[in-house]
């Protein structure tokens, strides 16, 4: 009976569109592969197989095979409770066999093990947690690491920024000294003294030779991921946008060589190749950095979590990571503190913030027997609740993925795209052999004293279509318009189930929604101050109160209150530039409302059933 199973990995080296189709086409060609999803913003293959057919390691292996990579992460983790290496042993087996770990090493001298693992399948928490589990205790060596995906794209926009700064070390000196010595701008020792219808300045060879020096470190270590990409894409026979920077840059700097070692005479083209390449390298460092700035959404999401929890374990308080919280744990949330993970109260009484997941702009109130969630904010009393959801079960964690799934997926409108980009290189390639043929053979003869010849004019036009036609773009503007329209409603609180809900979104013209608290702030505020008419006012008081008045002296009241509406009542006397009195006696009554005396005034702020108790209507 097959088990079909739904894996998401980082997938490293693809550049364009055509990079996605190669990856999507090589994992669909495995047996037992049912479904293959590649994301170029996200860069992260969504696969579905059987998993009586295939392993990870096998769809790893095929897409290193196809000429690109898997982005892993190492955890380095100090073990405890290790007797001999039977026990190493033991541990290391145990590590192998999760779901998203490729190698494990577990070391009995140095009680030391080393984990690579898919950090889109398997966490660090979850590791540990594993170590645990076999009987044995592990601390992440270096506290908490950086999530492998997070920096592994860092890493790249890093690197195609230090690229870009050599690249323009090398191409601005020569780009001006190209186009001064073609004008005679530059001083007469780059120059000799031709005879050809009368004087005339021509370029000193050895000036060839400068410019030469200068591209050989623009094409070769600048642009060298242009020919790797091309290799591997030619190699999967299928062609991407570096076979056509390659071709577009390779034949400008070749063409040359022959010029610059006398062996042909005509003009170089160094600056042309190197300039090609380093604006395109800008296009990339700008490309990284995009693709880095699309992620900010989920990174705020999952910034909300709690870093820590305070937890009940055998009678003993202690504070633990809140990865390592177990189903089952009793943990205590004090006033102001966040709530780790998803549980049911066991213990007090409190009201919750729930206006990150719910949009609702009160504080919801908590007593034993209601369910908390993680990543909302205890605002008064304190709670002990019961653990029931923890890592990827909890709401939070589930709003995450569902974002990421969101991101992931494909609008209609983005297979479009991908079926033109999957033949548009070869087409680009086809067109240009047909202009230099066409430049060539029947394009009007140019004079015999011309700075250039027909092949050269040719050739200019031919790496004029290639360069000019990349398709990156194409490629890459439907899934980063994915990305940050799905990313941007979940900062807002819009949360899209797949990318085609997002396109259609656009010809939503009416939106209903059912509950107010869907559409508010979040956050409540005074909206009107209304002086009672009622009998209980004594004529005297009726007279002489106006609605500042009112509103200082239950503002003074609530000076200090950690309730939401007393702080909204707080804040609109503080906006007005009331100035507030410290109250005396102070009382405060559970779930009914607060009690003082302001300047010789008895005050009360509370809820209807505050009032009820005591005979006021």
């Amino acid at each position: 009976m097959s088990d079909t199973k739904q894996l998401t990995l980082p997938i490293t080296g693809m550049t364009c569109a055509n990079c996605v189709a190669t990856v999507e086409r090589n994992l669909k060609k495995m047996d037992g592969v049912q479904s293959a999803v590649v994301n170029l913003s996200s860069e992260r293959a969504t696969v579905d197989f059987d998993t009586s057919k295939l392993e990870l390691t096998d769809v790893i292996a095929r897409v290193n095979r196809a000429g690109y990579g898997v982005a892993t992460g190492e955890a380095d983790l100090i073990l405890k409770r290790l007797s001999d290496d039977n026990d190493a042993r033991r541990l290391e087996k145990a590590l192998a066999k999760l779901e998203g770990v490729l190698e494990a090493q577990v070391t009995f001298t140095t009680e030391k093990a080393r984990v690579k693992y898919v950090p889109t399948i398997i966490t660090q928490a979850e590791l540990r947690r594993a170590v645990s589990s076999a009987g044995f205790e592990a601390v992440e060596l270096g506290g908490e690491a950086e999530d492998a995906e997070a920096k592994a794209r860092e890493d790249e926009i890093n690197e195609q920024y230090r690229l870009l700064v050599i690249g323009l070390i090398f191409t601005v000196p020569l780009f001006l000294f190209a186009m001064g010595r073609d004008f005679g701008l530059l001083p007469a020792a780059f120059y000799e003294m031709a005879t050809m219808e009368g004087m005339t300045l021509a370029p000193a060879p050895w000036t060839n030779w400068l410019m030469l020096a200068l591209a050989l470190p623009v094409q070769f270590y600048v642009g060298w991921q242009y020919y790797v990409g091309a290799f591997k894409a030619l190699r999967n026979k299928s062609a991407n946008m570096d076979v056509l920077i390659v071709m577009g840059t390779s034949a400008a700097f070749f063409y040359s060589l022959p010029i610059t070692f006398g062996l042909l005479a005509g003009h170089v083209y160094y600056e042309t190749a190197a300039v090609i390449i380093t604006l395109i390298r800008l296009g990339k460092f700008l490309e990284a950095r995009a693709k880095g700035r699309t992620s900010e959404a989920i990174k705020k999401l999952m910034g909300l979590r709690a870093k820590t929890a305070r937890i009940i374990r055998d009678g003993v308080e202690t504070e633990i990571p809140a990865d390592d919280v177990r189903v089952g744990d009793i943990v205590l949330v004090k006033p102001g503190e966040t709530i780790p993970v998803d549980g049911v109260v066991i213990d007090g009484r409190s009201a919750i913030d729930e206006s990150m997941l719910t949009g609702e702009s009160l504080p919801v109130e908590k007593k034993p027997g209601d369910v908390v969630i993680g990543a909302t904010l205890n605002k008064l009393g304190m709670l002990k609740f019961e653990a029931t959801k923890v890592g990827k079960e909890t709401a939070l964690a589930q709003i995450v993925k569902l974002v990421e799934d969101a991101q992931g997926s494909k609008a209609p409108i983005q297979k479009l795209a991908d079926q033109v980009s999957a033949v548009f290189v070869p087409i680009v390639i086809v067109i240009a052999a047909l202009t230099f043929a066409g430049w060539y053979f029947f394009g009007p003869t140019l004079p015999i004293n011309s700075d250039i010849d027909n092949f050269t004019r040719a050739l200019i036009y031919m790496v004029a279509v290639l360069v000019i036609a990349c398709p990156c773009a194409m490629g890459l503007a439907t899934p980063t318009a994915i990305m940050v329209g799905t990313g941007k409603g979940a900062e807002v609180g819009i949360l899209f189930r797949n990318s085609e809900a997002l396109e259609r979104a656009g010809k939503v013209n009416i939106v209903v929604l059912d509950k107010t608290g869907t559409i508010t702030k979040g956050q409540p505020a005074v909206t009107d101050i209304v002086i009672s008419d009622q009998s209980s006012v004594s004529s005297t008081d009726h007279r002489s109160l106006t609605a500042d008045d009112l509103l200082r002296l239950a503002a003074s009241v609530e000076k200090g209150s950690e309730h939401p509406l007393g702080e909204s009542i707080w804040a609109e006397a503080t906006t007005r530039g009331l100035v507030l009195v410290e109250p005396t006696g102070f009382k405060a009554e559970a779930g009914h409302g607060v009690q003082a005396e302001v300047e010789g005034r008895s005050v009360m702020v509370g809820n209807v059933r505050m009032f009820q108790a005591r005979g006021i209507q």
